[in-house]
């Protein structure tokens, strides 16, 4: 169990809990303004490729639209993927789009697990670990405002704009397996934990995690953010509804740990939710908590009473 003296407010945000087509950004602007009324801390979207409906090749192109629809809450991407993307045009994108929202973009990265993604992309699979600290290295360099060659006349090339933001957005790092974990934890990064690992494992992981920073010589990170499945109900039938609903969203990684749905979501009443965030705050010193939306069978009207009244519980912690 964490020790902790003071707690800091707990900061929840919200994935997207329903998709459209990719090229209609009005219904993803529209679920980020209701998340903002209802006093969501940050608004998050993923990067997936080549996944039919599912895909979300360019997330910050949708965040951007967001940026104009919103004007409070923080904008994230879960993984933005640096393996395959040049790096300097990468750290330009994400400068634009800190300026274009006035600086309220979270920028949560990841390497990519998909082998046919990096057949696809013409990236040795072997080498993302090795891509993503090279390509980060430059980026972080180009928002610094450091020198990044020379012109045709001899002149210092620097990026521009610079993030709004500095030297750089927050930036947070998806991770899974021991590899990332000391990858992360050298590049003295937060760690951004899985949806889909158990408690108890979480657990484990941030262990390796914060000794991994102390052998690395890096500071104490402070921001612990955690994404998970999150529906509250009063009504249990539907509380099992919705377990069964998840049970069969479990990957096969996952499933043949046979990890039970309360292992890895909070499904349930007021009272189960409340004691189920105090036991992760308890057991992680969470301080940010990104609710993974999007349950199949759950409408959107369920959806939003269930996120009002997490939002409700969160302010009573």
């Amino acid at each position: 169990m964490v020790e902790r003296v003071c707690r800091p407010a707990l900061k929840v945000g919200t994935t997207a809990w329903s998709w459209g087509a990719l090229g209609a950004a009005d219904g993803l602007c529209a679920q980020a303004e209701q998340a903002q009324a209802l006093g969501f801390h940050s608004f998050w979207l993923p990067e997936n490729h080549f996944g039919a409906a599912a895909a979300v090749p360019a997330p910050l192109m949708l965040l951007a639209a967001i940026a104009g629809r919103t004007q409070r809450i923080r904008l994230g991407c879960t993984s933005y993927l640096l393996p395959i993307r040049h790096p300097l045009l990468a750290a330009e994108e994400v400068a634009v789009l800190d300026q274009l929202c006035q600086g309220r973009l979270i920028l949560g990265l990841g390497r990519g697990l998909s082998a046919a993604m990096f057949r696809a992309f013409d990236v040795a699979a072997g080498d993302k670990r090795k891509l993503f600290e090279a390509n980060l290295d430059i980026m972080r360099r180009a928002w610094r405002g450091e020198e990044l060659g020379e012109d045709d006349s001899g002149q210092p090339i620097r990026l521009s704009p610079l993030p709004l933001q500095r030297p750089s957005p927050p930036l947070w790092v998806a991770a899974f397996g021991p590899l990332a974990l000391q990858q992360v934890a050298r590049l003295g990064l937060p760690y951004l934990a899985s949806p889909i690992e158990s408690l108890s494992v979480l657990e484990g992981n941030y262990q390796r995690y914060h000794h991994a920073l102390a052998d690395a010589g890096q500071a104490g990170v402070s921001t612990i953010p955690v994404m998970r499945t999150v529906f509250v109900t009063d009504d249990a039938a539907q509380a099992g509804q919705v377990r069964t609903a998840l049970a069969g969203t479990v990957p096969a990684a996952i499933r043949k740990e046979n990890t039970a749905v309360d292992e890895w979501a909070i499904v349930g009443d007021r009272h189960f939710t409340r004691d189920k965030l105090e036991e992760y705050i308890d057991r992680l010193a969470i301080t940010h908590l990104i609710v993974r939306a999007g349950i199949p069978g759950v409408g959107e009207e369920a959806q939003l009473r269930s996120h009002a009244l997490l939002l409700e519980l969160v302010s009573a912690l």
